[in-house]
């Protein structure tokens, strides 16, 4: 009788189980190659934005001069919990919510234009 055929099929059992496993290694390192760019190109600027966006509504004051999501450029009469006041023409004022404050402009910008 001839057995020769046992450890051939054991070496061929043991090099499919290491093509696996390297299969599986390669595949967690994709996908952990996957999550660290989403984190540093998507995630971490985006929070970012967002936490100088919420200083921003916090620090808004009477006088500042402002900008609206809508492109609306006023300067604040009024500042409520949600709301601010904004005069975009002379006596002429419009409330707007906190969070459609775009962006805060340096003094000066309502009158140069």
């Amino acid at each position: 009788m001839n057995f020769s055929f046992i450890p051939v099929a054991l070496a061929a059992q043991t090099g499919a189980e290491n093509a696996q496993t390297a299969g599986t290694v390669s595949s967690i390192f994709l996908l952990l190659g996957f999550v660290i760019i989403f984190y540093f190109m998507l995630w971490r600027p985006q929070s970012k934005r967002a936490k100088e966006h919420q200083d921003l509504i916090s620090q808004l004051k009477k006088d500042d001069e402002v900008v609206t999501n809508g492109g609306v450029l006023g300067k604040i009469t009024k500042v409520t919990d949600q709301f601010v006041t904004l005069e975009i023409a002379e006596r002429i004022e419009i409330i707007v919510q906190k969070q459609a404050i775009a962006s805060l402009v340096p003094k000066g910008t309502i009158k140069s234009v």
